[in-house]
């Protein structure tokens, strides 16, 4: 019985999920509207939500168009993107070449965004669809978001799945352990820690919602750790933003703790695949600034994943095993424990219900 890996000749729309970014000084104040509209970030009702994003994109657009400027005016995140997309298509035309593949980019808060870019997948017709969040640790803001609005907006033909994560899936951690290896030989004799820097959330989103986001990123950092054999390395969570109690330690709270135990830092951008205002700017500026500050010598940040050939080739392998399944699954190890908001999960406990 042949598989659907085993027929030829098919399209493979892949299509790709990340948040976008503002491509100029005048789209800063619309894309963190975009952003905090979206309930998965502020849980308000519609009309509560709507004016609450009003105010915090008015509030903050000097502020984030000064942060932009270090970067030319505006976010690198779909160039970046458009590169990751070029390595993929290619990498699965080698190992697919009697099918065509073609992969789009869609945005969550800024052009190219899911409604265009479903007209587009619909028009193109495809047989098979994988849906390929560029987050590689699920999370009810990030992955969860972006699926809903496709699922919600694509009409079009073709069998559908998506890979919700993909935390511990070897081309991830070798990709990361390779770059992890240059950061160290840069580094060279002088006591050094491994810091892991992941994008926090608010803590509450594990303990009432089971957002299983922290407990892959801890997998994660752990299976890097261990490919590397490294013995002194610490997990912490960056880019806090209002009251809420976050996921910790803090990113500056690892860093003075480094700076009080007299060891250089080697940062490692570990929730982030491409370059962008978050590794740019806060961990290439603000926390380099926070490290002189502390005495903290060496202070070296590992470029993100981007187009490393083990990251590209772990995601087509990922895309190729999609293809003999539906529904939604990780792509290597998933959750560990039992989480409410984990999608496969959830599909598990539907099938088990009918």
């Amino acid at each position: 019985m042949s598989t659907p890996q085993d027929i030829q000749g098919r399209r493979i729309a892949v299509v790709l999920f990340n948040l976008g970014g503002p491509d100029g000084p005048e789209s800063v104040k619309p894309f963190l509207f975009n952003l905090f509209n979206d309930p998965a970030i502020i849980g308000l009702p519609g009309l509560f939500r709507t004016a609450v994003a009003r105010l915090i994109s008015s509030r903050r657009e000097k502020s984030a168009q000064a942060n932009y400027d270090y970067m030319g005016g505006g976010s690198p995140l779909l160039p970046g993107t458009r590169a990751q997309v070029e390595a993929l298509e290619q990498a699965l035309s080698e190992r697919l070449p009697a099918d065509e593949i073609k992969a789009f980019i869609c945005m969550r808060y800024w052009h190219p965004m899911t409604e265009a870019v479903a007209a587009e997948v619909e028009a193109w017709a495809p047989d098979e669809i994988v849906l390929l969040p560029l987050y590689p640790q699920f999370s009810t803001t990030t992955t969860a978001s972006s699926l809903k609005l496709w699922q919600e907006t694509y009409r079009g033909p073709g069998a559908s799945r998506a890979i919700c994560c993909y935390p511990r899936a070897e081309g991830w951690v070798e990709a990361q352990a390779g770059l992890i290896r240059e950061g160290l030989k840069t580094a060279g004799d002088p006591p050094v820690r491994v810091l892991f820097s992941a994008h926090g959330i608010p803590e509450s989103l594990v303990t009432t919602k089971g957002d299983p986001y922290a407990e892959q990123v801890e997998a994660g950092c752990r299976a890097v750790a261990e490919r590397l054999g490294l013995t002194d390395w610490g997990l912490c969570y960056q880019s806090r933003v209002g009251p809420m109690k976050w996921l910790g330690p803090s990113t500056p709270e690892a860093l003075e703790q480094a700076g009080r135990d007299g060891v250089g830092v080697v940062l490692v951008p570990i929730a982030f695949v491409s370059e962008h205002i978050e590794t740019l700017v806060e961990l290439d500026i603000e926390y380099r600034e926070l490290a002189e500050e502390h005495g903290i010598h060496p202070y070296i940040r590992v470029p993100t994943v981007s187009v490393t050939p083990a990251f590209i080739s772990g995601l087509a392998e990922g895309v190729i095993a999609a293809l003999d399944r539906s529904g939604t699954a990780p792509f290597g190890p998933g959750c560990q424990a039992d989480w409410k908001a984990c999608p496969c999960q959830a599909e598990q406990r539907q099938r088990a219900a009918a």
